[in-house]
């Protein structure tokens, strides 16, 4: 098939939980990647290795463990950096997830009555919630992009939308229910051209979009950028807020605590420079090591190679779901606009029920608002089915998602 990694089979040899066979001794069908993605060997072994000869704490242990641990660390903050082509590696945050990256912009970026704030109907939580609260403090409005029949953005009422009292737009890159992929520059454009700020969510987008922020026109760049570890082959407990330095030095710290001061009394105290502003307390030491050794895996691989994979793989996948009777899918229809979580109902069945008959036969699909219950509720359905690929993703496991729901359709008698 057109666009798959050449080397897949050597690829999945990096990553054991593949090998594995489930309950009935059926073989393991990874198809759920959008909520977390299996992690290579060399992210296991660098994460052991790091607990079991280098364990220390970092910038405060004046001993050979604590300067190694504190070289591991901020060497994955470099390896990030390049990951997403950062114009300077101090814009590089870690939190410990994307939830926490976008709870720090939105808790920080100062807002006031008649300010407005613009999300879009197809957020995940994260990127709703924390907008709602913000809002609420400070008295600002909140307004949102529609989304079209088809699952894409409804950027007509742009101009009506971003306007001159708009100072943050806040949107995913990739849509984690309809998989849509979102015009960032477009929107870029359009906020900076008011003075707003564009957040991204790009927790679906970084592990399977070429990203590369130095190399964007600065008009087109987003403001701040947040994406979570886990996505990209990489551990849970952490997560990455990028930022220009221009905005991020503005901002007041989100947590008060150790590393994150310059001097403390008892009267008063003063900040370190961004990145150390942001980064409060003992920070999730080994899990930023193991994403270092992730993104450094990827780009070995290819983002370019990645996402020609998962275009080829989603392609595939909405032709053979487009086979299944009854089964209807959430989003763009054209591989070419969306990323590799394809959200679908199968009329007759409750979501929960096709994952579990699904499950019986070792194929891992999520059941579920997702995270993103207004978008659910712009379609009329309370809940959907979601099958994820990722660079691991074989054709034949989507056939094996294919022949599962066949005989889901049989088990429930619907023919």
């Amino acid at each position: 098939m057109k666009g798959l990694l050449p080397e897949l089979e050597v690829i999945r040899k990096d990553f054991p939980i593949l090998e594995r066979r489930l309950a009935g001794d059926v073989p393991l069908v990874y198809l759920d990647s959008a909520n977390t993605s299996q992690k290579p060997q060399i992210v296991i072994d660098t994460m052991v290795d790091h607990l079991e000869r280098h364990n220390a704490n970092i910038a405060r242990a004046m001993h050979q463990l604590g300067a190694e641990s504190t070289e591991a660390f901020e060497a994955a903050r470099d390896k990030v950096a390049a990951f997403i082509g950062a114009p300077d590696r101090d814009e590089v945050i870690f939190t410990k997830n994307a939830s926490e990256a976008l709870n720090l912009v939105a808790s920080t970026v100062p807002l006031r009555e008649g300010d407005r704030v613009v999300i879009t109907e197809m957020e995940h939580h994260s990127n709703i919630v924390p907008w709602q609260l913000a809002t609420q403090r400070s008295g600002a409005e909140l307004r949102w992009f529609g989304v079209t029949d088809e699952g894409l953005l409804d950027t007509s009422h742009v101009e009506e939308l971003i306007t001159e009292r708009t100072k943050v737009v806040s949107v995913t890159w990739v849509s984690n229910m309809l998989g849509t992929i979102n015009p960032i520059a477009a929107l870029a454009k359009r906020a900076h051209a008011v003075g707003a700020l564009l957040v991204v969510d790009a927790s679906q987008a970084a592990p399977q979009l070429p990203i590369d922020l130095a190399s964007m026109p600065a008009d087109e760049r987003p403001d701040l950028l947040a994406f979570t570890g886990h996505k990209v082959v990489g551990p849970t407990g952490i997560g990455v807020l990028w930022g220009s330095r221009e905005v991020l030095d503005s901002l007041p710290p989100f947590l008060g605590g150790g590393e994150m001061i310059a001097t403390v009394s008892m009267e008063r105290s003063t900040y370190a420079p961004i990145p150390h502003k942001f980064e409060a307390g003992t920070p999730p030491i080994v899990e930023a090591v193991g994403l270092g050794a992730a993104v450094e895996y990827l780009g070995h691989i290819g983002l370019d190679a990645i996402h020609a994979h998962e275009q080829a793989v989603t392609g595939y996948a909405l032709d053979g779901l487009r086979s299944v009777k009854g089964l209807t899918v959430l989003g763009p229809l054209d591989p070419a606009l969306r990323g590799g979580a394809i959200s679908f109902e199968l009329e007759g069945v409750h979501p929960h029920d096709i994952a579990q008959v699904l499950d019986s036969r070792g194929i891992a699909v999520r059941a579920g608002h997702h995270c993103a219950k207004p978008a659910h509720a712009r379609f009329g359905v309370q809940a959907s089915t979601r099958m994820s690929s990722y660079l691991y993703t074989t054709p034949a496991e989507i056939d094996a998602l294919v022949e599962g729901l066949e005989y889901t359709r049989s088990y429930f008698k619907l023919d």
